[in-house]
């Protein structure tokens, strides 16, 4: 028997195939074509306080091999998510941990402690790292306003929480590390690089935005620095994000130090991928001679 489970902090889950936030919906979307119980878990759209419109149009352009979007975060708030799309996510065969976005550092503990007292919740994902919307970043580029916002969310929120980093920084390491002292059970890294694309012959920017978060398979190997790099230096489970699509990309960031995985704009091509690579995975377990997930994170050999 192939054991794939895993724990990352107080989070445990059937398997760690997660799909990422903003790639899948509130999970309404792919009924009927994907099989909610094969998923380790479901981390829905960003939610915040109030709703928002989210940028101006364009809000995605394709690269050679990638995406760039600049949504903006849209959604309709907090009490909506509530009442429209909590329940239906609840009744969900897998765990499903809701992500949450503020302007501030109140809106993230307001946030948690909302959701915090919401059943059918496995956890919380922070999202601090959001490059589409002004000030989004703010948390995640500094190492002490990730400690503040992480802190004072763990105070509030009994459910597990991961923090999502962004990319864009010239050392994550420090950041990381602040989140995982301040309480995180899990970090996810992470999100999207800065980008932008041009039409030159109308000289203006193809995102209504300007610039974009770039994902998709053109970031995996910097996603894959990142992951070993952090997993080298902070004590804490991370979860793997960045152009994954395949089994051999799940397996490559296991073996580079993630306790599991999001995949994400793999499904605006294919939705059944997240399947695929659950259905896959013990047999790539068996290939290295592992009878767990757990056996084979951060074994990678630089020798």
């Amino acid at each position: 028997m192939i054991d794939l489970t895993v724990t990352l902090g107080r989070l445990h889950l059937k398997n760690p195939i997660l799909v990422a936030s903003g790639t899948f919906g509130y999970a309404h979307e792919m009924a009927g074509i994907v099989d909610f119980s094969c998923l380790g878990g479901i981390i829905p759209k960003t939610v915040t306080r109030h709703p928002r419109a989210g940028n101006a149009p364009p809000r995605t352009v394709e690269t050679a091999c990638g995406l760039l979007n600049a949504i903006g975060l849209d959604n309709d708030g907090i009490e909506h998510f509530r009442r429209h799309h909590l329940p239906y996510l609840r009744t969900l065969p897998t765990a499903i941990l809701a992500n949450i976005a503020g302007e501030n550092e109140e809106d993230f503990v307001d946030l948690a402690a909302m959701l915090g007292r919401e059943e059918g919740l496995a956890g919380i994902e922070l999202n601090l790292s959001c490059p589409n919307v002004a000030g989004g970043m703010d948390f995640a580029i500094d190492a002490e306003a990730t400690r503040r916002v992480v802190a004072r969310v763990r105070a509030v929120c009994p459910l597990p929480i991961v923090a999502k980093l962004t990319p864009n920084v010239t050392d994550i390491v420090p950041i990381a590390r602040a989140a995982a002292e301040a309480g995180a059970d899990a970090l996810a890294l992470a999100n999207t690089f800065i980008g932008m694309a041009v039409d030159w012959r109308r000289r203006r920017p193809a995102l209504g935005n300007i610039t974009g978060g770039l994902s998709g398979p053109a970031i995996k190997p910097l996603a894959l620095r990142l992951v070993w790099q952090v997993a080298r230096q902070v004590p804490v489970p991370i979860i793997g994000i960045g152009g994954i699509a395949t089994i051999d990309d799940v397996m490559e960031f296991l073996v580079a130090g993630a306790s599991a995985v999001q995949l994400g704009t793999v499904h605006f091509y294919d939705p059944t991928a997240s399947m695929r690579v659950v259905q896959q995975l013990p047999q790539a377990l068996v290939q290295l001679g592992a009878d767990s997930v757990r056996a084979i994170v951060g074994t990678l050999s630089s020798a």
